[in-house]
């Protein structure tokens, strides 16, 4: 049972001085599960003020709730002291919290079992509530009273589904029903709050498997109801074997752990329920659902307060994820310059991670397809490497330019730039001073 010296230092020093101190939640966990913890919580019955006064550097965390971070040279390490929590009014934070001396009575206000054992510093376990049996099971557990404990916090009902898919834990079938019962309270969690673990649901090494469990047990219907339309519903076209939520979920299965291809591997479908038509042949199609999906990506991101700059890079993923031609060698490059300008330099490699997700998630994964985003990825290599000009900051003119041959700032200056851009798209050659100037003159006649 391995602890960082630093952290070892910390539980020594509160022990010499008379306290208790033990490592305590997350850490513990992954320890007894074979990982590497991220960080190291550690509680103690010292109050924060006794805490400050043994260590030269610490800054206060959250007083309110005991604890106080530890500076031990640039790394941060928060001790907490161990407490009893009073009435909880807004099932989000205790009214009041009361410190305790008694480890028991800090680790029963605690979420799950794998989250309540502790360990001090001559590596005793203390497990009151089964929290290792549940680790060697694989299962997690409410501490105690099942419903209170959702009760007192609503952000563990997604906890719950959060710590499944990153351990491959299933949720013992109390606290299932449970969160199912409480799904509800979810509404009362902060939509900041509630982003941070659906991120983290999605960066999870099972993040199809977290989503259909928030729709399982409920949770989705107030997180992403757009999602939820997509359940069952059936394509009715035969490129397809899976319903539109079942698609959705096995392209997010085939992507790498990256947040805003994940974001767009959800979102990529999420309109096709609303565009769905059904030809004189029986056979469904969804016209414009990555037009239509563009405007629900950012409906959505926006009201889970995601930053503009990923809301803007998913919902062009959305928009584009469709991007295809039928033979590598019959696509012009023309056509690829655009499709670069649309997506951005910097969102290629994200499109080109969705695109073959969308390809191996649906029912025919034919390689000439996959062949064929290989051929556009060195293509845009290619393109880029040769540096030929993209947007209209590429143009060997700019609105200076056509200032001094009498083209005034506008909506006209705006337009010209475009056109010129489109002929240099299809011939990079014309990308010269004089010839655009003289090709600007020309049209001016």
């Amino acid at each position: 049972m391995e602890i960082p010296q630093k952290v070892e230092y910390i539980l020594m020093h509160l022990e010499f001085n008379g306290f208790q101190a033990y490592l305590i939640g997350g850490s513990t966990r992954d320890i007894f599960n074979y990982k590497s913890p991220k960080d190291y919580d550690i509680c103690t019955d010292a109050t924060p003020e006794q805490v400050k006064s043994l260590f030269l550097k610490s800054y206060d965390t959250g007083l309110k709730h005991g604890t106080v971070t530890i500076v031990l040279k640039d790394e941060h390490y928060e001790v907490t002291t161990m407490r009893k929590e009073g009435a909880y009014k807004d099932n989000r934070s205790p009214e009041e919290v009361f410190f305790t001396n008694s480890l028991k009575e800090d680790v029963a206000r605690r979420d799950f079992t794998m989250n309540s054992i502790a360990i001090d510093v001559n590596r005793n376990v203390y497990d009151y509530f089964g929290g290792l049996k549940d680790i060697e099971n694989k299962i997690i557990r409410a501490v105690g009273d099942v419903d209170a404990r959702f009760n007192e916090d609503a952000l563990r009902l997604l906890r719950a589904i959060r710590l499944s898919a990153q351990h491959d834990f299933d949720i013992e079938e109390n606290t299932l029903q449970a969160i199912i019962k409480n799904a509800y309270l979810i509404q009362i969690i902060s939509k900041e709050r509630i982003r941070d673990e659906l991120c983290k649901i999605l960066m999870s090494d099972y993040p199809g498997y977290g989503i259909e469990m928030l729709e399982r047990t409920e949770l989705l219907q107030y997180i992403m109801p757009e999602l939820c339309d997509c359940v069952s519903f059936e394509q009715c076209n035969p490129n397809h074997d899976k319903d539109v939520f079942e698609h959705i979920i096995s392209v997010l299965n085939n992507t790498p752990k990256i947040l805003n291809v994940r974001l767009s591997a959800l979102l990529h479908d999420i309109a096709k329920p609303k565009c769905f038509t059904l030809d004189d042949n029986g056979v469904g199609h969804f016209y414009y659902h990555h037009i239509e999906g563009e405007k629900l990506t950012e409906e959505i991101l926006s009201k889970l307060k995601f930053d503009n700059k990923t809301i803007s890079d998913v919902k062009i993923l959305v928009r584009e994820h469709m991007f295809n031609f039928s033979e590598k060698g019959k696509i012009k490059t023309s056509v690829i310059k655009k499709f670069m300008n649309r997506v951005g330099i910097d969102n290629l490699e994200n499109f080109f991670c969705l695109r073959i997700a969308d390809i191996k998630g649906s029912k025919n994964k034919d390689q000439s397809k996959i062949d064929n985003v290989m051929f556009l990825v060195g293509e845009c290599h290619r393109i880029i490497s040769e540096k030929q000009p993209l947007t209209v900051k590429d143009l060997a003119i700019n609105g200076k330019d056509l200032m001094e041959i009498g083209i005034q700032p506008g909506v006209k200056m705006g337009q010209i730039l475009s056109d010129l851009l489109e002929k240099v798209l299809e011939n990079p050659e014309l990308n010269n001073k004089e010839i655009l100037l003289d090709l600007v003159k020309e049209g001016e006649k």
